[in-house]
């Protein structure tokens, strides 16, 4: 029971402390269950983000699933899940029923510029972690080079651009027999697992 209060409390922490979406997500994410309860790591992260994009819904809660589950299974996932919109919800639900008038404020319209300032650093942030994450050759860089120019140049949809994308990581990044296992993977690693498990 403890864990799974642990697991609710980092995400409305998070849920609480996130504004612009989920990329403005990344340092919070970071630092609240990577550095602090090393409960994943970054690569992780990365792969969940990827995911998240690819799938239905908002890539903040995607995210907060993926780390829930992978912590306590399909409960921790459900817990993660309602914690990270928690937060969001109340205040939505507090600020809807003042709008007109808490919108007119100057000090409310400057807060907000100020908080549009601050996602964009934490946005930019954001990127250039996933730069340090997803360079890790020259293959890379050219998937990379190719979506960019095809989105600008071409202004093709990103549906096109992720799947083409998908496909040149299939031919370019083979899987090696032996090699799918994940760094940390063996039976220490097993049988903590199965201690995480609910």
């Amino acid at each position: 029971m403890k864990e799974y209060i642990a697991i609710l409390w980092a995400f409305i922490v998070m849920g609480a402390s996130m504004f612009g979406g989920g990329y403005a997500m990344m340092p919070v994410l970071e630092r609240e269950v990577i550095k602090k309860r090393g409960w994943v790591n970054m690569d992780e992260v990365l792969d969940y983000f990827t995911i998240g994009q690819i799938t239905p819904g908002i890539i903040a809660v995607n995210v907060a699933t993926f780390v829930g589950y992978k912590r306590k299974g399909i409960v921790g996932g459900v817990i993660a899940t309602i914690g990270v919109i928690l937060p969001g919800v109340c205040l939505m639900l507090l600020i809807s029923f003042f709008l007109r008038r808490f919108a007119e404020y100057p000090v409310v319209r400057h807060a907000f510029t100020g908080i549009r300032i601050a996602v964009g650093a934490l946005v930019l942030d954001t990127a250039l972690k996933l730069f340090r994450g997803v360079f890790k050759n020259y293959k890379s860089v050219i998937i990379c080079a190719a979506a960019f120019a095809l989105s600008v140049g071409l202004s093709l949809s990103p549906v096109y651009i992720i799947l083409g994308a998908g496909v040149a990581g299939f031919l370019l990044f083979p899987a090696r027999p032996g090699k799918t296992a994940q760094k940390g993977d063996g039976p220490k690693s097993a049988a903590k697992n199965r201690e995480d498990q609910p």
